[in-house]
C-alpha cells in the first residue's frame, strides 16, 4: 500500500488561500482558508511525489462552515486538481463538523504530480490536509478522537529536541508577550517567544486591527512602559483602517536589537502539549509545539514560563485553576456584577470595511446561506469596529471558529442584503468590502487565578496592596450584547458598552500574575 499525506497549510504556494491556527487545539491541525471577501481567491499549489503508478483515491479534509445555520448552499466549496484536471465533487459540503470528504479518484504515473487548491466562491473554503492511497479501503481516520495518532503515523512526524534550556519561555506573541520576551531580554535572560501566527503583535496586529489603549509610563511606576512605547503604532487611535497603519514591523525589528544568540523566536508554532517536571508535578519543565506550516512538532525547555496565549493555554494544560465568564455578585460584593454567576463574556470582534469604488466594481455576491436580513433587521453601515461582536455566551477558547464564523457570516449576509435587497442599495452602489478580518480579536477569556484577586472594590477604594507592580491605567470596561441586536437574531454579533473612570491609575499587586 503506497499513501501520501499532505498538510494544505505545506502547500509550496498558497496563492489567495490564508493559514488559520486558531483552532488547532479543538480540531487538531491549522488549515488553510479561502478568505476573499466574495471573490474567489488564486489557486494553492503543491507538487508531491506518487512513489508507484496506478489509480489514487484522494480524500480531503475539511468542512461546510455555514452548515450549522441550516439555511441554503455551503458558503465554502472548492475543489482539488490533479495536474490541472478538477476532481468531480465539490468539497466543503460535507456537513457541520470536520470530516474527510471524497474528492474522487484519478489515475497517476509514478513522480511528480501538481495539486492545487481551487476556491470556487471566495467565501471562506478550509482544507486542512489531503490523503491519497492506492487502496481503496485504506481510508483516513475520522473519529477525532483518534486522528492525532494517524496523523503522526501517515506524516512521520516525530517530536525534535531543542537543546537548550532557556531562562524564560513565553507562550503568546501579541502585545504582552512581545513585551514579556524583551523586557526578560534586558534583563540578561535567554529567552523562547513561541507564536502561532506568522506575524507579532496579537490584536494589535494588522491581522485584527485592534487599537492599543491605556497609557505608559504612569505613576506610581514613571519609568514602566519603554518596551510597548517602543513597539505601538504611531498612528494607535480607536477605528479600523489600512494594514500599515499598525506597523507589524515594529514588533519584530525590535528583537533585530538583541543578541541572536540570546533568544528563538519560535513563529508559526503552536503550543498543543505541556510537560511535568518528573519531580513535581505542579512545575511545568517544556512545552510541545507543532508547526502550523509543516506539522512537525518541537520540545523546547525553561525554567520559568509566562502565559501569554490570552486563552491560559499552559495554564489549562497545566491543570492550574482558571476563572471563566461574570462572578455574582455574592461571590466579591461587587457591585457591578450579576445577581447570579454566569458564563457570559465579553465578545470576540470580527472587525470590517468598506471603500468608495467605481460603478460596477462594488458588486457582491446575492447569497442565500447564513441567517436572513430584511428591511429592519439590515445595518447600513459602511463598516464595523469593536462592536461588531460575537460570541458573548460561548467559550472563547474552545468554540473560536464558530465565533469567528458568526461574525464573519453576519457581515456577509448583511452586506449581500444592503447591497442586492435593500430599498437603500443605490446608496452602496459604489462601495466594495474592501475588508474583513480572517481571525476576530478576542476581548475575554480564560483568567488564571493567582495567589490574589483583584475586584472592583480593591480598585475603587483604593486599595494598594505591598506587592504592587504595575500601574493600571484603562478604566472599567464592560461589553453587553446589544439589546437590540439580541431581539431580533438566535444570538447577538453586535454589542454595547458601559465605562466607569477609575481616576488615577492603579497599581496591580504581583500575586495576580502568576498561577497559585
Amino acid at each position: 500500500m503506497a499513501h501520501v499525506w499532505l498538510e494544505a497549510e505545506s502547500f509550496e504556494h498558497l496563492g489567495g488561500w490564508q493559514i488559520d491556527p486558531q483552532s488547532m487545539r479543538q480540531m487538531g491541525s491549522a488549515y488553510v482558508m479561502a478568505h476573499g471577501l466574495g471573490r474567489p481567491v488564486a489557486d494553492a499549489t503543491t507538487t508531491i511525489v506518487i512513489p508507484e503508478a496506478g489509480e489514487r483515491t484522494l480524500w480531503a479534509r475539511t468542512r461546510d462552515w455555514t452548515a450549522p445555520w441550516g439555511r441554503g448552499s455551503a458558503a465554502g466549496r472548492f475543489q482539488v486538481l490533479v495536474n490541472g484536471v478538477a476532481l468531480p465533487q465539490e468539497l466543503g459540503t460535507n456537513g457541520a463538523q470536520w470530516s474527510w470528504q471524497l474528492a474522487g479518484k484519478v489515475v497517476l504515473p509514478a513522480g511528480p504530480a501538481q495539486l492545487a487548491l481551487h476556491d470556487l466562491t471566495g467565501f471562506n473554503a478550509r482544507c486542512d490536509a489531503l490523503y491519497l492511497s492506492n487502496d481503496p479501503a485504506d481510508q483516513p481516520e475520522q473519529d477525532t478522537a483518534k486522528l492525532p495518532a494517524f496523523r503522526c503515523a501517515k506524516a512521520g512526524v516525530q517530536i525534535e529536541d531543542d537543546t537548550r534550556e532557556y531562562d524564560l519561555a513565553v507562550a503568546g506573541g501579541g502585545i504582552a508577550g512581545v513585551c514579556t520576551a524583551i523586557a526578560a531580554l534586558r534583563s540578561g535572560a535567554s529567552v523562547l517567544l513561541v507564536q502561532d501566527r506568522g506575524v507579532l503583535g496579537g490584536c494589535n496586529s494588522s491581522e485584527v486591527r485592534v487599537g492599543l489603549g491605556g497609557f505608559a509610563h504612569a505613576e506610581p511606576y514613571p519609568k514602566l512602559g519603554n518596551v510597548v512605547t517602543e513597539i505601538a503604532p504611531v498612528f494607535g487611535g480607536p477605528g479600523t483602517y489600512p494594514a500599515n497603519r499598525y506597523e507589524d514591523d515594529r514588533k519584530r525589528n525590535i528583537f533585530l536589537l538583541q543578541n541572536p544568540k540570546t533568544y528563538t523566536l519560535a513563529l508559526n508554532e503552536s503550543v498543543v502539549a505541556v510537560e511535568k517536571d518528573p519531580t513535581d508535578p505542579t512545575r511545568l519543565a517544556a512545552i510541545i509545539t507543532r508547526s502550523t506550516i509543516s506539522g512537525k512538532e518541537k520540545r523546547y525547555r525553561a525554567k520559568n514560563f509566562a502565559d501569554c496565549t490570552g486563552d491560559a493555554v499552559l495554564a489549562r494544560l497545566m491543570g492550574a485553576r482558571t476563572m471563566y465568564g461574570r462572578d455574582g455578585k455574592e461571590e466579591f460584593r461587587e457591585n457591578l456584577a450579576p445577581a447570579q454567576p454566569s458564563r457570559q463574556v465579553m465578545g470576540q470582534s470580527v472587525q470590517w470595511y468598506s471603500e468608495p469604488c467605481a460603478e460596477g466594481e462594488g458588486d457582491f455576491p446575492d447569497i442565500d446561506w447564513g441567517l436572513e436580513f430584511s428591511e429592519d433587521k439590515a445595518y447600513f453601515v459602511n463598516g464595523g469596529d469593536w462592536e461588531w461582536e460575537s460570541g458573548q455566551y460561548r467559550d472563547q477558547a474552545e468554540e473560536t471558529e464558530y465565533i469567528r464564523d458568526y461574525g464573519l457570516m453576519t457581515i456577509f449576509a448583511n452586506w449581500s442584503y444592503v447591497k442586492n435587497h435593500s430599498s437603500r442599495k443605490g446608496e452602496w452602489a459604489r462601495r466594495r468590502l474592501a475588508w474583513a478580518s480572517p481571525c476576530g480579536g478576542k476581548r475575554e477569556s480564560y483568567r488564571v487565578v493567582g495567589d490574589l484577586i483583584l475586584t472592583q472594590n480593591d480598585i475603587e477604594d483604593r486599595r494598594v496592596y505591598p506587592d504592587a507592580t504595575g500601574a493600571m491605567t484603562w478604566n472599567i470596561d464592560l461589553h453587553f450584547p446589544d439589546p437590540q441586536n439580541e431581539a431580533l437574531f438566535p444570538e447577538p454579533f453586535r454589542s454595547c458598552a458601559y465605562h466607569r473612570d477609575i481616576g488615577a491609575s492603579y497599581p496591580v499587586p504581583y500575586r495576580c500574575l502568576y498561577a497559585g
